[in-house]
């Protein structure tokens, strides 16, 4: 339904509430039908003001949203290219698939390799216990992860196989996105509050 459409429903509504009052304004008190009218008309105005402004009104939805951690903004896909706008935490978040899974990682081009939470791996069907023990240098300070593959990496149109991973109980639920995935694209860069994120061609 348009605007346009809802907008001559509400009227319409209004209409008939008004020939209504007025067909049984014997049977009842002026007063009553006059608080009837105005009832109506404030709904009609409130659903015309929702339907004007709902693109306004679904944008500062999804802000609050993404600033109670809720969601993320919504990536934007073009031409095989992802972008994606900075959250109010002031980092990026892409909503991403390991084997299927899908998962919210955080991009931190600071990260030589792409690091996983032991419940991702194991929801994306992923053998890590048996793989290389390796170090992994944190904000926290130096972990122990082990070295894994994924078979496929999914952001919007973007993919990768074949990728890397460090595993660890230390990450927590945080799953992040690295260099070793970046670096396979064709390129990335941020402009303003958006990162853009171009597929390499071959």
């Amino acid at each position: 339904m348009t605007e346009s459409q809802i907008i001559q429903l509400v009227s319409l509504v209004g209409f008939l509430i008004l020939v209504l009052g007025s067909l049984s304004i014997r049977n009842m008190q002026f007063s009553f039908i006059v608080k009837t009218v105005i009832g109506w008309a404030i709904i009609a105005g409130l659903i015309t003001l929702v339907v004007i402004n709902k693109d306004r009104i679904l944008d500062q939805l999804q802000v609050i949203g993404a600033s109670s951690g809720l969601s993320d903004p919504a990536p934007v896909t073009g031409a095989g290219s992802v972008s994606i706008r900075l959250s109010p935490d002031g980092h990026f978040w892409a909503r991403a698939t390991i084997n299927g899974v899908e998962r919210r990682m955080l991009i931190d081009s600071g990260a030589t390799v792409t690091a996983i939470s032991e419940s991702t791996a194991r929801a994306a069907g992923i053998d890590y216990t048996d793989g290389a023990p390796v170090q992994v240098s944190t904000a926290n300070g130096v972990v122990n992860a082990r070295r894994a593959n994924v078979g496929r990496v999914a952001v919007g149109a973007l993919s990768t196989e074949d990728l890397t991973v460090f595993v660890a109980p230390s990450f927590g639920d945080l799953d992040v996105l690295g260099m070793n995935f970046l670096s396979r694209l064709k390129s990335w860069r941020v402009e303003g509050n958006v990162l853009i994120l171009e597929p390499n061609p071959s």
